[in-house]
């Protein structure tokens, strides 16, 4: 490598890139919380789901030099080690995450993403077998996995892990629809990973005529229970009528988070985001395995192969930050990305060793660099910071959102 060439190059690179992120119009998305929380324009009053920032080759950002707007994917390939540091550079090989604003009026699909040992096999398996990648019945569009970590803007309500054996046999059990008595009978009988497994799967393929009256059933008995979990059954059959994912509020954790929490989502979990909006930040990947609320292809027998049938405790979904000074830094057992939230009435000097975005919240935010580089953000708004610019001094009255690895 030509470490001089290298040195010129990096005093080319701007210290802060401004960007300009695509909006995906997806139909669950909110025609008006991007425009309530950030003033985004939007006439047509289409659904604004939402805002990505990254290098994803289906919404790649652009960002600002010298007055011009350049594609961040192109930039960061022509000097991958300067924009994205030598140690992210060696691992990744590009910008390995990728940080949304996500603004959902109705449910997402009930969905799990693979391991990275199983999106690498799976992959590699409709590669061989000539899949398209745009096929409707392909699983997996690239070798990577896909951990989530959601930061609530608004109240978020969403479903995470499965609930407990009892809760589940209990609320089946109060219901009592009489076509479903056979696989809730057996879970009864087997109390275990597996009998859940067999239970999850059981439900997924029902026989069609059996399935809709079970989930008819359904309808006339949430309507008649005054429970939270019978409302939102009741919300999501106006939605996916028909849908077997409609059984899910009785199998999932339901949980509602407060402006200002997280939850970390992990590999091998079924999840779904009912409404709100929130910051995500996701590893660099778009492999989705669905298991209801959706119109869309569900392929049952990957969707279990590539799940942990574990309960997961509704008390240990949250994610708890630690604080330093005026930042909460959440801790993410992966390393394709780390997130933090800065609050930094001061100006607070920032060091960097990887390609970081930061999007400022709810106030201005002023950012400084040593070269004499500076740049403003206004709420909603972001900035790609390559790693060569090492440090920064940021300074705002509200919160800054910092996506970096």
């Amino acid at each position: 490598m030509n470490y001089a060439n290298e040195a010129t190059h990096k005093q080319h690179i701007p210290a802060f890139l401004p960007m300009h992120n695509v909006i995906q119009n997806y139909a669950w998305g909110s025609t008006n919380s991007l425009q309530s929380l950030f003033g985004f324009n939007n006439d047509k009053e289409e659904p604004q789901a939402e805002l990505w920032m990254g290098a994803h080759p289906n919404g790649c950002s652009y960002v600002d030099i010298d007055g011009q707007q350049h594609n961040l994917a192109e930039l960061i390939a022509r000097q991958p080690e300067q924009y994205l540091g030598k140690t992210t550079f060696e691992q990744f090989g590009e910008l390995p995450y990728l940080f949304k604003v996500l603004a959902a009026e109705k449910a997402l699909s009930i969905q799990v993403h693979p391991s990275k040992l199983q999106a690498e096999a799976g992959f590699l398996k409709e590669q061989n077998q000539g899949t398209p990648l745009t096929a409707g019945n392909r699983n997996y569009k690239d070798p990577n996995h896909k951990p989530e970590l959601v930061y609530a803007l608004t109240l978020y309500q969403a479903m995470n892990g499965f609930r407990s054996l009892e809760e589940i046999i209990e609320y089946f059990a109060k219901l009592d629809i009489s076509e479903l008595a056979p696989i809730i009978d057996h879970l009864i009988n087997n109390q275990t990973d597996l009998g859940l497994s067999q239970f999850f799967s059981s439900l997924l393929t029902l026989d069609e005529k059996i399935k809709q009256s079970a989930i008819n059933k359904l309808i006339d008995k949430v309507s008649i229970i005054e429970e939270p979990v019978c409302s939102l059954i009741s919300k999501l059959a106006d939605q996916y009528p028909g849908d077997i994912g409609l059984f899910s509020p009785l199998i999932l954790n339901v949980i509602t988070l407060q402006p200002g929490e997280a939850m970390f989502l992990d590999a091998q979990t079924p999840h779904a985001y009912i409404k709100g909006t929130g910051l995500e930040i996701m590893a660099n990947s778009d492999n989705v395995l669905r298991a209801g609320l959706t119109p869309k292809y569900i392929d049952v027998e990957e969707l279990i192969a590539c799940t942990r049938f574990e309960p997961k405790p509704l008390s240990s979904l949250k994610l708890s930050p630690t604080q330093s000074g005026d930042t909460l830094n959440y801790a993410i057992p992966v390393d394709d990305f780390k997130f933090s939230i800065l609050s930094p009435t001061h100006p607070m000097e920032v060091e960097t060793q990887s390609g970081e975005i930061l999007l400022a919240i709810d106030s201005l935010v002023n950012l400084q660099h040593t070269n004499g580089d500076s740049c403003d953000l206004k709420p909603g708004q972001s900035v790609f910071i390559p790693a060569c610019s090492e440090r920064y001094t940021v300074k705002s009255a509200g919160r800054v959102a910092r996506a970096f690895c």
